[in-house]
């Protein structure tokens, strides 16, 4: 059932990898004439986010994430896996929205316009986690509602969000973008081969 008020969703860009196949720090790597980490911040509509936090280890990320005027948790454990980049985020939230929307920073080609068919998914169904896919692959980002914050807070390991998505498929809503919005980056091959 849709509700005509909108929840107040946040943003957690996961940026704290230590890009180990990548040989290097990955989210500076350039594409397209700019960084892959300007890429992901570029993508997000922050007019609809009550509030854009970025989760990283880095120094330069951080830098990068004030000149967009975004809010920065420091990750001093990222050798515990994206769990802990999870957890900061979600407890740095919590009490601020009804919802957060997860990025990953190695998308580079996912589009804004996809994420604002994410959100307005989510305004629709505010109880539902909100996942894009591709042919019905799930994906990142996704939409994890209030609801879950508590189970997310629980996770460990290098588990993100898919493990708690795999419990509640039931309440998964996908939303359907270009499979090549979903590719994520590992390795220099990786850019090579989608440019």
């Amino acid at each position: 059932m849709k509700r005509t008020d909108q929840p107040l969703i946040g943003c957690v860009i996961l940026a704290a990898g230590n890009s180990t196949r990548f040989g290097k720090n990955k989210l500076l790597a350039q594409i397209d004439g700019k960084s892959m980490i300007e890429h992901a911040f570029e993508t997000v509509p922050t007019e609809r986010l009550c509030a854009v936090m970025v989760i990283t280890q880095y120094e330069t990320i951080s830098k990068r994430a004030s000149d967009f005027g975004f809010e920065c948790v420091i990750n001093r454990h990222p050798e515990l896996g994206i769990s802990r980049s999870v957890i900061l985020g979600v407890q740095a939230m919590k009490d601020r929205c009804d919802g957060i929307l997860f990025l990953v920073a190695d998308q580079p080609w996912l589009k804004r316009k996809s994420i604002s068919g994410i959100l307005d998914t989510f305004s629709d169904y505010p109880e539902s986690i909100v996942s894009m896919s591709s042919h019905g692959k799930r994906g990142n980002p996704c939409i994890f509602p209030k609801s879950y914050f508590e189970e997310l807070c629980g996770l460990s390991g290098d588990k993100g969000g898919r493990s708690v998505l795999e419990r509640h498929k039931d309440n998964l809503i996908l939303f359907e973008v270009d499979e090549n919005e979903l590719t994520d980056i590992d390795t220099p091959d990786d850019i090579a081969l989608n440019n």
